[in-house]
């Protein structure tokens, strides 16, 4: 398991332009910025808990884990919803 420092250290993203994982603009630009973004996140050995940090920080802009803004509201509805299902 990483520290939230050690995972940092290790991203791909941090060789890469904060900017690309914050995209804004016409809908066509910002799904280019999104694909391209994903595609360092692809190469990265600690996309996980980069994911668990943007949940655990309700991160609501940005690339995190991988994942869209949007992506990250399903995910935690899913995860919401399997623990009310569970209890």
């Amino acid at each position: 398991m990483f520290g939230v420092s050690d995972w940092r250290e290790l991203a791909a993203c941090r060789r890469s332009d904060p900017d690309l994982f914050f995209p804004l603009g016409p809908a066509h630009v910002s799904r280019e910025q999104v694909i391209a973004a994903k595609a360092v996140c692809a190469g990265c050995r600690v996309t996980q808990p980069c994911l668990d940090y943007a949940i655990a920080r309700n991160e609501d802009f940005g690339i995190w884990g991988g994942l869209t803004e949007e992506e990250r509201r399903r995910l935690r509805k899913r995860r919401g919803e399997r623990g009310r299902l569970a209890v």
